[in-house]
């Protein structure tokens, strides 16, 4: 339960005047900061989430669960040769429609209930954009692995640069230089 008055009572027990006497900005904030995390740690309380939830989407329930270990013991079933095609594609059918509907019904009453869940509703707005911001390993022309930021800039680059306009990645536009201090132009001068 969270404490609001104790976290109050806390802060303002600190004697702020002594203990920012004479610091700098940098070291204020510091002090402040850890002052404000530990008054938090005792009296917020924070949510342990169990590993086998952390990763479950809404959509799916205990009947969902059901349906997918079907859908696996029946694959596993069907590779040792004990049930026909048609019978596994019976099953993988019923849990793709289960699954369909699923998504949907969630859909559904999130839609249906915006004003009265709107966590819950941004919460899976979030969920349904949220995008993969790191690339991955890059190999270069060369045969070079390529790890950093500016490397992997420059590769997507010349690869994306390739694709575009079908010259030898190599080859690179001519530089662009001021006209004249002053005038705002830019000139095109080969190298």
């Amino acid at each position: 339960m969270k404490d609001f008055g104790l976290f109050r009572g806390l802060l303002g027990r600190v004697p702020w005047d002594k203990s920012l006497e004479g610091k700098g900005a940098q070291e204020s904030w510091l002090i402040l900061k850890d002052r404000l995390l530990q008054a938090q740690q005792q009296c917020i309380p924070t949510k342990r989430k169990s590993g086998k939830d952390t990763r479950r989407p809404a959509w799916v329930n205990n009947e969902l669960l059901g349906k997918l270990k079907q859908k696996k013991e029946a694959y596993r079933v069907w590779k040792q040769g004990q049930v026909t095609w048609e019978e596994y594609r019976e099953i993988v059918q019923a849990a793709k429609d289960h699954i369909r509907k699923a998504k949907a019904q969630i859909e559904l009453n999130l839609a249906s209930n915006i004003k009265g869940k709107k966590k819950r509703f941004y919460r899976c707005v979030g969920d349904k954009r949220k995008t993969r911001e790191n690339v991955g390993l890059l190999w270069k022309e060369t045969g070079d692995l390529v790890t950093h930021g500016m490397e992997k800039a420059e590769v997507l680059n010349d690869f994306f640069a390739f694709v575009v306009s079908g010259n030898d990645p190599s080859h690179t536009p001519p530089k662009l230089q001021k006209a004249k201090a002053g005038s705002g132009r830019i000139r095109v001068c080969a190298l």
